[in-house]
């Protein structure tokens, strides 16, 4: 029944619903908050990755606390990232 799951044409069809709902002036910008957010998750991750793993090698007892555990990691702010990405965008242009 599903042989052949997505055809091109599925796609384009796909691509034009979503132009019609939505519009071409409000993609950019639902494209560019999707980018935000894909870099915070992603940092966020690395994040929580490297608070998991012991910086000893070895593994750590759930009783003992280290420094790094007890001082907590400050947010990303999505405000810090608009700017950076406000910095790139105009050095690119100039």
């Amino acid at each position: 029944m599903l042989r052949n799951g997505l055809e091109p044409w599925h796609l384009l069809v796909v691509l034009a619903v979503i132009v019609l709902l939505f519009g071409s002036k409000k993609l950019p910008e639902m494209a560019r908050g999707l980018g935000k957010s894909m870099r915070i998750l992603k940092a966020e991750t690395k994040a929580l990755r490297e608070d998991e793993t012991p910086t000893d090698g070895t593994a750590q007892n759930s009783t003992a606390t280290s420094t790094a555990a007890e001082q907590p990691r400050p947010a990303v702010s999505p405000a810090n990232i608009a700017k950076s990405a406000e910095t790139d965008r105009s050095a690119t242009t100039a």
